[in-house]
């Protein structure tokens, strides 16, 4: 299978954001990491790659949730003018557009 681009926008939340932010950090290297609106959280914007979106989307929370069980990820990823949705590992829907 081929390796797509795609563009990442998400919300980590958290219940320990010192555990979580050295995770963003390596594995966002193309875009960036702020601090959200609520203690705890975190806004990425991010360019990724792989062969889909579910499964840079279970990768990452994989990843955060071995620094912290309670994580959770609320993204938007979108490839070719496709943006697919997801809740944790829950895909919630696709737009065209």
């Amino acid at each position: 299978m081929t390796e797509k681009r795609y563009s990442l926008k998400a919300r980590v939340s958290t219940d320990t954001p010192a555990a979580v932010r050295p995770v963003l950090a390596r594995l966002i290297t193309q875009g960036t990491v702020t601090a959200g609106e609520k203690e705890g959280e975190f806004q990425v914007e991010a360019q990724m790659e792989g062969s889909s979106a579910r499964d840079l989307n279970r990768y990452l929370l994989s990843e955060l949730r071995r620094a912290e069980k309670k994580t959770r990820l609320r993204a938007e990823w979108t490839s070719e003018g496709i943006t697919e949705r997801f809740f944790d590992y829950v895909p919630k829907g696709a737009q065209r557009g």
